[in-house]
């Protein structure tokens, strides 16, 4: 019998060895649209994790970086809706897992940022005037702002919808 104790994983084994390739491809893919490396690294090994979580000592292992860089990591991606933290029953260590829902949900909330984002503008335009250059530019992007957040609840509504539709029926 082994002496670690039941609740505490095999890091070795919370991530499989033939995932990680695409852990760090599919980071460097977040990287390029713009997301930091450490959280990156993060979300894709919790996606690719074995029983969809993994500890802070799980991370800290499986992607060989410090417990500071988890926690930063941790930290910026449950800002983002894209990480969430809980325990599993009888265990005292959190665990960081994906929601369900992970995109759309992130998504779904966009909305209101690309709102804040148009007023926001609204308010550059303005300031600047509206018959000046920058006054144009300004209000470009807050109509291109206002467009996006008047469509993505739209979208978000057709992708549950889709997803419902292709959902096995109860019972089947």
């Amino acid at each position: 019998m082994s002496s670690r104790p039941q609740s505490q994983r095999d890091p070795a084994a919370a991530v499989p060895e033939e995932a990680l390739p695409f852990v760090e491809k599919f980071a460097n893919a977040l990287v390029n649209a713009g997301m930091q490396r450490m959280p990156a690294r993060v979300l894709g090994a919790t996606l690719a994790s074995r029983e969809g979580s993994l500890t802070a000592s799980e991370l800290t292992e499986v992607l060989r970086i410090s417990p500071a860089a988890v926690s930063g990591a941790v930290r910026y991606l449950a800002q983002l809706r894209l990480l969430h933290r809980g325990r599993k029953p009888g265990e005292r260590r959190d665990h960081f897992f994906i929601g369900n829902e992970l995109w759309y949900e992130v998504v779904g909330h966009a909305d209101q940022v690309y709102g804040t984002l148009a007023k926001t503008l609204d308010e550059g335009v303005q300031a600047v005037g509206v018959d000046t250059v920058a006054g144009r530019h300004l209000a470009e992007t807050r109509d291109f702002f206002d467009y996006l957040a008047a469509e993505l609840p739209q979208l978000v509504k057709r992708w549950r919808d889709q997803r419902l539709s292709q959902a096995p029926e109860a019972g089947s």
